[in-house]
């Protein structure tokens, strides 16, 4: 099954533009500027969008302007409108349990504890999984510390990893569209950064 929908989690405004949380946001502005396309905001879909094609496949870009807790709002609108099946969402976002400069796909049938992806999978229904870009962001070393670690900002050499492995990530969205998630994976997995 293709993917119809890519949607980058984030927390709305410039107050949280540059932080970990934001790394789904980051991939998606990446993936826009590639196809030379802006993301405008339209608030029937809460918020930021965007389509580009590739070999005849059109494929519709979100990064909601709702807060993280509450992005299945932004997705399930999104999706009922353009008839988008969940298995036809990549969703990408930060993720903890990866070191800054690796990310990786995973399949429909992944869980995550990610706060983003559990309310969008409570607004379509509990047995719904989505495609997963996970991007490496670190952990703090203490889960009290993780709220104030993804909504602080990441060093200037962790940015610089973080970039680089949304590049490799948008490589391998090509990929994943115009082939197959294996061979997307298999690339994907197998990047190490410099």
């Amino acid at each position: 099954m293709t993917i119809k929908l890519i949607v980058g989690l984030a927390n709305p405004s410039g107050e949280y533009s540059a932080t970990r949380h934001n790394a789904g946001a980051w991939y998606v502005e990446v993936l826009a500027a590639r196809y030379d396309q802006t993301l405008k905001e339209e608030r029937k879909f809460y918020g930021y969008t965007g389509c580009f094609t590739l070999e005849d496949k059109d494929i519709r870009l979100l990064v909601p302007t709702t807060f993280m807790n509450l992005s299945g709002k932004a997705v399930t609108v999104m999706a009922r409108f353009y008839h988008i099946d969940p298995k036809e969402i990549l969703l990408a976002h930060d993720e903890l349990d990866l070191l800054p400069g690796y990310a990786r796909l995973k399949g429909a049938g992944s869980k995550s504890s990610h706060n983003g992806v559990k309310n969008i999978i409570s607004c379509f229904s509990k047995n719904t999984f989505f495609q997963r870009l996970c991007i490496g962001i670190g952990h703090p070393g203490d889960r009290n510390k993780v709220a104030g670690f993804v909504l602080g900002k990441p060093s200037i050499v962790e940015q610089q990893l973080i970039n680089a492995a949304i590049e490799e990530s948008v490589n391998c969205t090509e990929i994943l569209i115009t082939q197959n998630s294996l061979k997307a994976m298999n690339r994907l997995h197998t990047y190490r950064p410099m």
